[in-house]
């Protein structure tokens, strides 16, 4: 058996793409592979059989064609704010604890979690693909960093480092980093490995000489600067809340003949993945937009998830939102902690706020009330879709999962978009169910009901083409890695 640890010598540096391209490489030669990461930060997460994991391990298992687990990912953190996050092990949710409490009062409980899930993956796989988190070089944490040195020293793994020359500075990132991580845990790196590069390779030969003759590690692979489209693990990839920035202007498309979808870039967003297969369509521009931005550009709006969303409807409020998504006249569509937001009211808020208030007001765009509770949902589902309101001509069935804390009503009689989920008027929709826009048959409703009513004829392909990100990913490894000094080939 063997073990593979993909570390970072920081955040963002490709880390996911690498490890989901090793498991769909030796997927593809026939080796029984599994993803794993110890400990992930993340607000994007998936429903698995046996509870929540993490976004990149949920499509690194697809990548090795196995059913995603909690083994997986057996010790997941998401962000509440005020330093506070929610600590999720082996797919169940545990408690609300500030970092230091966590240190103190989980630690073993999550170090012990992750040593059992990994001895299950390697007793049942050949080779499990590990990621690490962040930056394996920080030192303010080597007697605590559970994805990273941990792992290293419980799985008896090897390690591929990953450096992204894109940002600047990939050889002192490089160095920096073999010369702080422990002696013991440096002399498993077999390789580094250099991603988002840009140009002609020969110009980094010099430096790679250079490198490889002041630390003795290899550089395996120059990775070109490529997305597969896999889905983005955390909020790094996002403008920060007061910034615009927008995915999908770069598909052809002119931009008089092209839509834009707003999205209010909430400050605890999650699971924003959910809106990664609209920027996909042609001709359709996502726009993650502040808070108090104008929505006199947009020809649609989603509400996307929020780990925080008593927070997050205060500060949608505190921004004026309210006014201007309640005089827009486009279709709205809620996901989960948008749904809720787009209700009447919020009940028990306090449990989901941080501050100490029972009844919150909604944007009141739909007639619900949510009542939160201590409880959580967390399941994969199949529904036959209604086709109403911004969905209007959808039909077939569509599959996705509900990761949510509260329950929602009706206040009076609305239509449904599922027999058991969601509520919608002519133009405002809102659902539990992530990953809506996967199916074919409700992201092209939504699309062609967003641009007629901006007024603009829809590109001739509808239905975005893109190509197999596991498979693309795959490529990435195989054409610009050298796998041997990790026993692979």
């Amino acid at each position: 058996m063997t073990t593979i640890l993909v570390a970072g010598t920081a955040s963002h540096v490709g880390k996911s793409t690498i490890a989901a391209g090793l498991c769909r490489h030796l997927s593809n030669r026939g080796r029984d592979v599994a993803p794993f990461k110890a400990q992930n930060m993340s607000n994007n997460a998936r429903a698995t059989a046996g509870g929540e994991i993490g976004v990149s391990q949920y499509v690194q298992a697809r990548a090795a064609r196995v059913s995603p687990t909690t083994d997986h990912n057996p010790v997941l953190l998401k962000p509440r704010g005020d330093g506070e996050s929610q600590l999720v092990v082996d797919g169940e949710a545990v408690a609300n604890v500030p970092a230091g409490a966590y240190y103190e009062d989980y630690w073993k409980t999550a170090l012990t979690a992750a040593e059992a899930a990994h001895g299950r993956l390697t007793d049942e796989h050949d080779v499990v693909v590990a990621e690490g988190a962040g930056s394996i070089a920080e030192i303010n944490l080597h007697d605590r960093d559970l994805a990273n040195v941990e792992t290293a020293r419980f799985a008896d793994a090897d390690i591929l480092l990953v450096a992204d020359i894109e940002r600047g500075g990939v050889f002192a990132s490089i160095v920096g980093t073999l010369e702080l991580v422990p002696e013991d845990v440096r002399d498993r790196i077999a390789g580094v490995v250099v991603t988002k590069f840009r140009g002609d390779r020969s110009l980094l030969e010099p430096g790679i000489e250079a490198v490889e003759e002041r630390t003795g590690v290899p550089v395996l692979g120059v990775v070109p600067y490529d997305d597969p489209g896999l889905p983005e693990e955390d909020s790094v990839s996002l403008p920060p809340v007061g910034q615009r920035a927008v995915l999908g202007a770069d598909d052809g498309v002119p931009e008089a003949r092209s839509i834009t979808v707003a999205v209010p870039r909430l400050p605890h967003i999650s699971n924003f993945t959910d809106l990664e297969p609209l920027a996909r369509e042609p001709g359709v521009r996502v726009a993650y937009v502040p808070p108090d931005d104008s929505l006199a550009a947009a020809d649609a709006v989603v509400l996307p998830g929020s780990k925080n969303t008593v927070d997050d409807l205060r500060a949608l409020r505190d921004a004026g939102f309210a006014e201007r998504i309640a005089a827009f006249e486009g279709p709205i569509i809620g996901l989960c902690g948008g749904y809720q937001m787009l209700g009447e009211r919020l009940q028990n808020a306090a449990l989901e706020g941080t501050e100490n208030e029972n009844v919150v007001e909604g944007l009141g765009l739909l007639p619900v009330e949510t009542t939160f509770s201590e409880s959580k949902t967390v399941e994969h589902v199949t529904r036959t879709i209604r086709g109403v309101g911004p969905l209007d001509g959808a039909e077939g069935v569509v599959e996705g999962y509900e990761i949510h804390t509260g329950d929602t009503s009706q206040t009076a009689d609305a239509m449904r978009p599922f027999a058991s989920d969601g509520t919608a008027t002519d133009r405002v929709l809102g659902t539990y169910l992530h990953d809506l826009f996967e199916n074919d048959c409700a992201r092209v409703s939504f699309v062609k009901n967003a641009f007629d009513a901006g007024g603009i004829e829809p590109p001739a392909q509808s239905v975005a083409t893109a190509s197999d990100p596991y498979e693309h990913a795959a490529a990435l490894v195989a054409d610009h890695v050298d796998l041997g000094p990790l026993g692979l080939e």
